[in-house]
């Protein structure tokens, strides 16, 4: 059988990245940004010696960057990516499946309806939930991304530039504040787990209290911070986020800012494990003339493998969406 294009351009990424790696003696994600960096600029870097700068060229005359589509590329280094994440066991090193990704696109599409949008996520890893989404999209857009770990940061970085995908990056801790205006649009598949900084923590009303605050919690506030008045928020959350420890003060805290739009249940086949399932909650900041829906959308999927339940499911949403857009217009 022919190898699909994503199937030769990811060849050619892992094979590269390995010839660093044994060369460098770095980590598989790390040769992984050099690999990209190289394809980018058609180049290797200055500071390698002889025989790897040899052996990049000899790499670089067996590709041509131009034959690739943007969505090849990307979906090419997500499997190289993956690659990489098999052998560390990392929280944060876990990469949001491609189906969860699409259908979030799926969504900010029927959501928000403007020419032109802001789009902020503040907890982007290797920027591979956020260049899918704006790929479907049909709007200007203005992105902006943080991410505090170093080689996930590097990695979303040269991935968006070699898809061609403008996005601003802030290497940072995002529970920390942003030089950045408030956004029209806030899509994250959010970092689950316990807080370490108990003192920045302090400053967020969904603190803890006591111990170690949910970062889970946090990122939800923070993300509220940073949405515009009548904006919307597209989130991948735990599924245990409203039943456990602290869930009377994020539901209370959910209430008194933003309106929940509607709850996607993501069937537990897209996730490794039941205990890394997510469901994607969608809300809106409160604003002077907002409204929450009469019924908010509640949708649990099937498997994302069942084509013809999920066109019924998909089918569902389209009508769901016609209407709340109605009564929205109604409203103003």
């Amino acid at each position: 059988m022919e190898k699909t294009k994503v199937e030769n351009l990811f060849e050619w990424m892992d094979e590269t990245t390995q010839v660093i790696e044994q060369h460098l003696n770095e980590p598989y994600l790390d040769s992984l940004v050099l690999a990209l960096e190289t394809l980018y600029y058609q180049s290797p870097e200055e500071s390698m010696d002889d025989i790897l700068t040899h052996k990049l060229n000899t790499a670089l005359e067996r590709i041509q960057l131009n034959d690739y589509h943007s969505d090849d590329i990307r979906k090419a280094i997500q499997f190289a990516v993956l690659k990489g994440m098999k052998d560390t066991t990392q929280q944060q090193h876990l990469i949001t499946p491609e189906a969860v990704s699409l259908l979030v696109g799926y969504l900010v599409q029927k959501l928000v309806k403007s020419e032109t949008l802001r789009i902020f996520d503040p907890a982007s890893g290797t920027g591979n939930m956020l260049t899918t989404v704006i790929s479907q999209l049909d709007t200007s857009v203005e992105a902006y991304a943080s991410e505090v770990d170093p080689t996930l940061i590097q990695l979303a970085l040269i991935s968006a530039n070699l898809q061609k995908t403008p996005i601003e990056f802030f290497h940072q801790d995002s529970l920390r504040p942003f030089l950045l205006d408030p956004v029209d649009l806030i899509v994250s598949d959010l970092p689950v787990g316990y807080y370490p900084d108990d003192i920045r923590a302090a400053s967020y009303e969904l603190k803890a209290k006591e111990g170690h605050s949910f970062s889970h919690h946090l990122f939800i506030e923070q993300s509220l911070n940073y949405t515009k008045h009548g904006g919307h928020l597209v989130l991948m959350v735990p599924n245990f986020i409203f039943e456990s420890e602290g869930k009377d003060e994020l539901h209370a805290f959910i209430q008194k800012h933003a309106h929940i739009v509607g709850v996607v249940q993501l069937p537990e086949s897209a996730f490794k494990s039941k205990k890394n399932a997510k469901f994607i909650l969608i809300l809106q900041k409160k604003g002077k003339n907002t409204e929450g829906p009469k019924q908010p959308l509640l949708v649990q999927l099937p498997s994302l493998k069942n084509t013809s339940a999920m066109e019924d499911v998909l089918s569902k949403m389209n009508n769901w969406f016609k209407d709340y857009h109605n009564n929205r217009s109604e409203q103003n």
